[in-house]
């Protein structure tokens, strides 16, 4: 299984970035999917995740200002940040818990860059 992550860039406090994930491989389904970042030194923390019972989860600090959206036959998740704020620099992680034909598995996409400027 792999998870492809496409997105971020640098963008001026108050703008918007995209951030998109497709899951690829041996699946059987995906029960949950979506983004986290981990600044320096920091633990890797939940930004928003998709559930396969329709909920969403979202980071306090994003909610209103950050929406993900899911797309499970293609397997995928958009993650669109409108507002921005300079402590959204981090870098952001796709992430998919995945049933694959063996088992289940915790997968991570590449890490992709957000920086924020004030």
């Amino acid at each position: 299984v792999q998870l492809q992550a496409s997105g971020g860039g640098l963008v001026q406090a108050g703008g918007s970035l995209r951030l998109s994930c497709a899951a690829s491989g041996s699946i059987r389904s995906i029960n949950s999917m979506g983004w986290y970042r981990q600044a320096p030194g920091n633990e890797r923390e939940l930004v928003a995740a998709s559930s396969t019972d329709g909920t969403t989860d979202y980071a306090t600090s994003v909610k209103g200002r950050f929406t993900l959206s899911r797309d499970s036959e293609k397997n995928t998740v958009v993650l669109q940040m409108d507002s921005l704020k300079p402590e959204d620099t981090n870098v952001y992680y796709c992430n998919a818990h995945v049933l694959r034909w063996d088992g289940w598995g915790q997968y991570w996409g590449q890490g992709t860059q957000v920086t924020v400027s004030s």
